[in-house]
């Protein structure tokens, strides 16, 4: 079976990384192929890398404003493209009424600084599961 592959990256001017490289490096610690896509993404790049490398999830590191007004454009994108990629967001500004709206644009978690690792990976890996279980089910309807 596949290893959960997540592209990461940071919208915009937003040049907080730490964050990004550190969820990378525990997530690539626990057995998942990470693309890093660093800073100065748009909506319209994530989803063109995640596409191009069969990604699992696009998860956006958030330590600017910014993401509120990219991250329903790209789940938007990912509709249009390739529905079965899972939105994830991560990062200090998260408020728990933006976690609140960007759940109901359809992001899949949200984790924040206090998150442990292993929450953090658990949880990619039920989504992922979900994810995968979704593409088979929609290829059994074609036999």
């Amino acid at each position: 079976m596949r290893v959960p592959k997540i592209v990461i990256g940071l919208f915009g001017i937003d040049q907080h990384e730490v964050g990004a490289l550190a969820v990378s490096s525990l997530l690539r610690d626990a057995g998942m192929e990470i693309v890093y896509a660093g800073r100065y993404n748009t909506p319209d790049s994530l989803v063109r890398i995640a596409v191009e490398e069969d990604a699992d999830i696009i998860g956006v590191s958030c330590h600017s404003w910014e993401y509120l007004g990219y991250v329903p454009e790209l789940i938007g994108l990912v509709k249009s493209h390739s529905p079965d990629i899972a939105v994830v967001l991560g990062g200090s500004v998260i408020t728990a009424t933006d976690a609140r709206v960007m759940e109901a644009a359809g992001v899949a978690a949200i984790f924040g600084p206090g998150d442990a690792p292993i929450a953090i990976s658990d949880s990619i890996r039920r989504i992922t599961a979900a994810r995968r279980r979704s593409i088979r089910g929609s290829f059994q309807g074609l036999d």
